[in-house]
């Protein structure tokens, strides 16, 4: 049984089975306002419990704001959000970053967020809240992370500022799975790495799925996506103008050319 496998099951403080399709976190006519740009313009996303949904979308249609909006990192200022029937985020809910963590969020920015000056076992052992020192650390766990990302093993107290670019961003990736989370917000995971690492992180995440983890992932390697995800909701101009099952968008060719301007098959 794998590292991660071990901890699947029902959500801590809830009664329901892995597996089963709740929604976890729930956007309801969300708008996000930075300085004078009005970036989303009422995003209805529902993301069910114990899968994987990728948010797809042409460059600049709101993806990132979406995961970071959620995290808390900017505010809605209209609409809600909700974290396991919870108010986490809009008008007058007052949720910090921190305190989408304590609940179990973990979110992997595009910048990868990493510590440069500190050294790869640091960076880990930051995101382990409950490790004191390296030897609290679930070994099992560290193990197969370094099974999907041999680098981490090799530059373990190397500082992570002189890994490559592709070793950071599996950095930022171990430091968000390190610890079993209620959700991962993910963006753009494969971005600069080798097709065999994109492979083993398509194979960390299929494992995480298989664990009944939540993940909503940014991603333009669609054939990532076709592997990937459970769901889909793919986004314009600050909306989200389709969601559905991520099967259904790989078959079509013609909605992957009216949603994308292009086709997952041209995307090996």
């Amino acid at each position: 049984m794998s590292a991660i496998a071990r901890g699947a099951g029902a959500a801590p403080g809830t009664n329901t089975p892995a597996g089963e399709t709740r929604p976890l976190l729930e956007l309801k006519d969300v708008h996000t306002h930075i300085g004078a740009y009005h970036i989303l313009h009422g995003v209805d996303l529902t993301v069910p419990a114990g899968q994987v949904t990728m948010l797809l979308g042409r460059n600049g249609a709101g993806k990132t704001t979406t995961l970071r909006t959620i995290m808390g990192l900017w505010k809605a200022s209209q609409g809600n959000v909700r974290f396991d029937g919870e108010a986490a985020g809009g008008p007058g809910v007052r949720v910090s970053p921190p305190d989408m963590a304590r609940r179990g969020v973990a979110y992997v920015p595009e910048n990868m967020g990493i510590f440069a000056d500190l050294s790869v076992k640091e960076n880990i052992l930051l995101a382990a809240r409950g490790a004191a020192n390296a030897s609290q650390l679930d070994t099992a766990r560290l193990e197969w992370i370094f099974g999907f990302f041999p680098a981490l093993r090799k530059f373990w107290l190397h500082p992570a500022g002189k890994l490559s670019g592709g070793q950071k961003q599996m950095l930022a990736v171990a430091r968000a799975i390190i610890e079993p989370r209620r959700l991962l917000l993910i963006d753009e995971p494969s971005k600069g790495l080798a097709p065999a690492i994109v492979q083993n992180m398509i194979d960390a995440f299929i494992e995480l799925k298989q664990a009944a983890t939540t993940i909503l992932l940014v991603e333009q390697n669609f054939n990532f996506a076709r592997q990937v995800g459970d769901r889909v909701a793919v986004m314009d101009d600050g909306r989200v103008v389709h969601a559905g099952g991520m099967a259904q968008l790989a078959e079509d060719e013609a909605l992957q050319m009216r949603l994308l301007g292009l086709s997952l098959g041209s995307h090996q």
